[in-house]
């Protein structure tokens, strides 16, 4: 027996002698739109917006709700037709809207991505920022001693600020 949807994004097939081949077509152009590329809202809704916007796209919170019961971690796409949901594989990501985030699922749940809007995260924590202005490079010859620590705290603290050291 043949399989009636593709093994990776679960996208419906044509059948030999289906009717109305178009709705499966459809149907696997609707779900290719949500899980191309995706960008999403939030990751932190439960429960569906009141007023979506078709093409808009959400990644499902746990502990879902009203149409989303049953889809926690699902990516969630409004379309025309209502709601289509794709089930996430290892590995996938979507950008985060609102969090300024790219997050990828593990297998079982969607993690922060290490890159985001204010920096590059190891382990949660930041270990680079962004760019801090340039330190003078010390001068002089009567205060050394002064100018080189000035320089050496001005290093310190932009190592700091990268999260390259901690504070």
């Amino acid at each position: 027996m043949t399989s009636t949807q593709t093994d990776r994004l679960a996208l419906p097939l044509l059948a030999a002698g289906q009717a109305q081949k178009e709705l499966s077509h459809n149907e696997a152009l609707l779900l290719l739109d949500i899980g191309s590329q995706p960008v999403v809202e939030s990751a932190d809704l439960a429960t569906p917006p009141s007023t979506p916007v078709a093409g808009q796209c959400w990644i499902v919170a746990p502990s879902a709700t009203g149409d989303w019961t049953g889809k926690d971690g699902a990516l969630a796409g409004w379309t025309a037709g209502g709601w289509r949901f794709l089930t996430p594989g290892v590995g996938w990501r979507a950008w985060v809207v609102d969090r300024g985030l790219e997050m990828r699922f593990d297998g079982s749940a969607w993690i922060d991505g290490n890159v985001r809007d204010d920096g590059y995260y190891v382990m949660g924590d930041r270990v680079i920022a962004a760019r801090q202005p340039a330190i003078a490079d010390p001068g002089g010859g009567s205060t050394v001693d002064n100018e080189a620590r000035a320089t050496i705290a001005a290093v310190l603290a932009a190592l700091r600020t990268h999260g390259l050291i901690a504070t």
